[in-house]
């Protein structure tokens, strides 16, 4: 029976024992500590792949308002590069009261002033412009694409650490978040909920898929685990285009709050809708009430399209709806009719 022997790479003087499998000297290159791609895994790997391709292009905001005593500190954020000549996306609650801009750092050490192009509050998105160019732009991705369970990597300035990076997934998708501005109310619908930490600061930045690619931009925490962010589709898109370009977004507005309603038997047969919008509410000198809208009466088709909630209403209500007549057909009190309403712009 063969001894117990130290393994230290030198053989005794005429063992003929065979080797073991830990009979491996210690300078044997199997032994040397693996490289750093083959110690991480696949998670790992994808959400330091996107932090890497991502990093560069989210800022951290410093916000200033004008005082009598000069330029003070209001707040602080993230903000996503639009474009390489210095357009910033961010969440416009960041930036409200922002009368003096502000200062956006990047991990490169950049420091540079901004002022606010335009703000929405009633889809929380601001854009910004930054002094100076050869900023890196992040690639937008499509909301509408994501699934419950993927993976997802926020980027930001939480509670003003620069560059910090979280990682989650998907928790649920379509939730609703109301939004505000001045008597206006409106819904952000399709929002993105996850459970990738944040925490104040987070706001305005990123939330990317795995190929590093904005899906959201990060608005709100809802509880531990519990974060949201404006999803980043053809709406939003939209949206930033008209920031870009006119300062503003121009909305249509009818002038009624409603709730979803089941049409009666009779009415669903005779119109072939299930359900519509009923009318609790017809604001005085607004485009309903000078159509002839009444309360109780239930909406379910504008021009040709189906209605069924006030959110179905809402996508309906663009710029180009403005001044234009719509034909709304509706039930009153049993029996289906139609009026024509020309939509006002939403002024905020």
């Amino acid at each position: 029976m063969p001894s117990l022997r130290l393994i230290d790479g030198r053989a005794s003087a005429g063992e003929s024992d065979p080797p073991s499998a830990f009979d491996v000297p210690l300078d044997d290159a199997s032994l040397d500590s693996p490289s750093e791609a083959e110690a991480l895994d696949a998670y790992s790997r994808a959400v330091s792949g996107v932090a890497e391709r991502l990093a560069p292009s989210v800022a951290s905001l410093r916000v200033q308002r004008r005082t009598r005593r000069g330029r003070v500190l209001a707040g602080a954020g993230s903000g996503v590069v639009l474009t390489h000549d210095g357009f910033i996306l961010t969440s416009a609650h960041v930036v409200e009261g922002a009368d003096a801009g502000g200062s956006a750092r990047f991990t490169d050490g950049r420091d540079l002033r901004f002022t606010v192009t335009g703000s929405d509050s009633l889809s929380d998105l601001a854009v910004l412009r930054a002094e100076g160019a050869e900023l890196t732009p992040a690639e937008l991705g499509d909301a509408e694409r994501l699934h419950v369970g993927q993976l997802v990597v926020a980027i930001g300035n939480p509670n003003g650490f620069e560059g910090s990076v979280t990682a989650g997934v998907v928790s649920a998708l379509g939730r609703a978040l109301p939004a505000r501005a001045r008597g206006a109310v409106r819904v952000i619908d399709n929002v993105i909920q996850t459970d990738a930490a944040l925490n104040p600061g987070n706001s305005g930045g990123a939330l990317a898929d795995s190929r590093g690619r904005v899906v959201g931009v990060n608005t709100a925490v809802a509880g531990v685990g519990l974060g949201l962010a404006v999803p980043v589709s053809a709406t939003t898109q939209r949206i930033i285009a008209a920031l870009i370009s006119e300062g503003r977004v121009r909305r249509a507005y009818l002038g009624i709050a409603g709730g979803p309603r089941p049409l009666p038997p009779r009415a669903r047969a005779a119109t072939g809708a299930e359900r519509g919008v009923e009318v609790v509410e017809v604001l005085a000198g607004s485009p309903a009430e000078r159509a002839g809208l009444r309360v109780g009466d239930v909406i379910f088709e504008l021009d040709g399209i189906a209605i069924e909630s006030a959110t179905d209403l809402q996508r309906l209500m663009v710029a180009e709806r403005i001044g234009s007549a719509t034909a709304a057909r509706l039930v009153r009190d049993g029996t289906a009719l139609e009026l024509r309403i020309v939509p006002a712009e939403l002024e905020i």
